[in-house]
């Protein structure tokens, strides 16, 4: 049985297309990263998401909850999650998904969700992390792919990607070298889960059987963003 993938988007949905490229569902797939499974179903908390167009396009199911429509951050959870079970998911994909998750929609899901997030966690949790690390004057940045836990962007690091900072760097060029790391580095993740080489085992993240000291640090290549 195929390695079934649900993603949650609020966005564009570039990070969507990167997996969806790499599943082979889409005509603009390219590059030699396969995924060993396919996306079976795309959420987003709103309609007008395009990345509920690329879904579309590529045949997969799609589905609208709007937060606004719930009483609380609880109710709203419980909907997701019961849409998202429906999908039957193996993995359940956080690719731009605007909104801070209840700890019992985390706890449901527990080893089977993962986001990834704009920095080499655990520096610069939170939002706007390219600003932060210009302002410090890091001398690398990147992203990071973890485990989601209930605490904001502190759950186990399964895998990094590092961009050097140039010296002409503003947040808009810094941003787009890191969009293009985590195009490459998203789907390389899904992979070795779709293979069922990475694991989470008593909060420890483990690859190929060896639990992981620190997080791999992928090289990345240069390409067109999707």
């Amino acid at each position: 049985m195929s390695f079934r993938l649900v993603v949650l988007i609020s966005g564009s949905g570039s990070n969507l297309q990167a997996i969806l490229n790499a599943c082979g569902q889409s005509e603009t797939a390219t590059g030699s990263l396969r995924i060993s499974g396919q996306v079976v179903g795309v959420l987003s908390n709103k309609a007008d998401a395009y990345g509920l167009q690329r879904a579309q396009l590529a045949g997969v199911p799609t589905a609208v909850l709007a937060h606004t429509d719930y009483a609380d951050r609880v109710a709203f959870d419980a909907a997701m999650l019961k849409q998202i079970e429906l999908w039957q998911p193996d993995v359940v994909v956080l690719a731009g998904f605007m909104r801070i998750l209840s700890t019992e929609f985390v706890h449901a899901l527990h080893g089977r969700l993962i986001n990834i997030h704009p920095s080499l966690l655990p520096k610069y949790k939170g939002l706007h992390t390219h600003q932060r690390a210009l302002e410090a004057g890091d001398p690398v940045h990147g992203c990071s792919v973890h485990f989601v836990t209930p605490e904001l962007d502190g759950g186990p690091v399964i895998a990094q990607a590092v961009v050097n900072v140039e010296s002409t760097d503003t947040v808009e060029t810094l941003a787009a070298r890191v969009h293009q790391a985590e195009h490459q580095l998203y789907p390389t993740v899904l992979a070795w889960l779709a293979d069922q080489r990475l694991s989470l085992v008593n909060a420890q993240v483990c690859l190929d059987g060896l639990a992981l000291s620190t997080p791999p640090q992928l090289a990345i290549s240069r390409s067109t963003a999707p």
